[in-house]
Formats: C-alpha cells, structure tokens, sequence
C-alpha cells in the first residue's frame, strides 16, 4: 500500500463508526453481504444492444455466490442466438462478480448481466422470501410445456391493419375475422409440443393435427385469413 507524503504526515484520527450493511433479502433470509459467496437467488432481467436491433431476457439461480444456471432467450437479430450459446457455456459455474466481467458476446447479453448483478446485488431477486429459494431447474420450468420461449410476434399496418403470427400458445396459424373484418380469435400450433410427439414416434401430420387449438371466439368467425399469405 503506498500512501501520498500528505496522507503520511497527517494525524491519526480513530474511527468512531462500525456500520454493517443494510441487510437484504435473500432467499427467505435477512443477510447483512460482505462477499461474493453471501449472494443467493433467482431473477430475471433484459438487455439490449447498442444499436438497439435485439434483446435479451436472462435469468439466473445463484447459489452461494456461484450461478448454477442460466436461462438466455433472445430476439431481434439472428447472430444473437449464437452468443446466447456461447453465453450457456460461459455463465454457469461463474461468480456472479466474474459474470459481470465476463464477455458474454453480445452486447444485450453483457447488459442484461449487469441488470441483473444490481438486482442480486440489492436483494431484489424473485425468490428474496422464498425460503431456501428455488431449486437448480426452476429456470427451465419457466418455458413451461414445450420447452419454447413466450415469444409474441403482431405486425400491422394502417391499410391493411394487424397480423397475429406467434403468440405464446404458438405458432398462429389463421386468424378469425368477425363481419366487420375485426379479430376475434386465431388459431395456432403448438410448436413444441407437436416436436414432442414427432420426436416420441408420432406421424407429423398426426402430431400437427393434435396440436391445434384455438382461442377467443374464433368459432364464430365470418372470414379466416392466413396471417402471413392473406
């Protein structure tokens, strides 16, 4: 340590106060954090890149200070998902302080971190009054059935007005217009699970057929156009 000649040649005055830290939130837990091992929980955050083309939802379970798992789901730019993949590789096992210093490839991945490190870091996790917070997997439940990303997909214009195409049901297969020529309803696909079934055995046509549904009053509807050809 190497002090200025100003600094050496001043008094030495005792220091009165001893505070801790704020205790925060974790886990079920007060905990007063000192070091990188006293940070534990679950939480989300997004980021985005620069040139704000893509975004990046991250999600990550810390254990002691260590991620345990990550969950990386990103949309707007297709070179984002190659360093999501990288970024799989490159978070778990990781200090949440490494992390944060880590380059995760891409620069809405690198920003998401840093959402959330202050999250983490502030007690301001999804799980901070979960006793013994949420186990290594919770992550990957949040995709639910099907495994996919909650992805909404809505494109419109002014002459032509909207076109539903994904929907967090699925893939939307046709929408339902009512007599006036407004939505009230659409069909869809469930991606994933339809790959479920193909990958278990099932025809494709079967697996496709299986997995259609519905939603509103698409029943009821006096015109169906397909979205994305109509």
């Amino acid at each position: 340590m190497q002090y200025t000649h100003e600094v050496e040649e001043m008094v030495c005055v005792k220091i009165g106060a001893n505070h801790d830290p704020a205790p925060i939130p974790e886990e079920g837990k007060w905990v007063k954090a000192k070091h990188v091992q006293d940070i534990s929980g679950l939480t989300h955050g997004v980021g985005w890149c620069a040139p704000q083309q893509g975004a990046c939802k991250l999600t990550l379970n810390v254990k002691e200070g260590i991620i345990e798992e990550a969950l990386i789901e990103t949309i707007g730019c297709s070179g984002m998902t190659h360093s999501a993949a990288m970024a799989a590789e490159i978070l778990p096992g990781k200090t949440v302080l490494e992390a944060l210093n880590s380059d995760l490839v891409c620069d809405a991945i690198n920003t998401a971190m840093r959402e959330l490190f202050l999250q983490i870091a502030y007690g301001r996790t999804q799980s901070a009054f979960s006793d013994d917070g949420l186990p290594v997997g919770a992550g990957m439940e949040d995709l639910g059935k099907g495994l996919r990303s909650q992805v909404g997909t809505m494109y419109g214009t002014k002459v032509k007005g909207p076109r539903y195409l994904e929907m967090a049901e699925g893939y939307v297969l046709k929408i339902g217009l009512d007599e006036e020529g407004e939505v009230i309803g659409y069909q869809f696909v469930s991606i994933g699970k339809m790959m479920d079934a193909i990958k278990k055995g099932v025809d494709p046509k079967e697996a496709y057929e299986k997995n259609i549904g519905s939603y509103g009053r698409f029943a009821q509807a006096t015109q169906v156009i397909d979205p994305r050809h109509a």
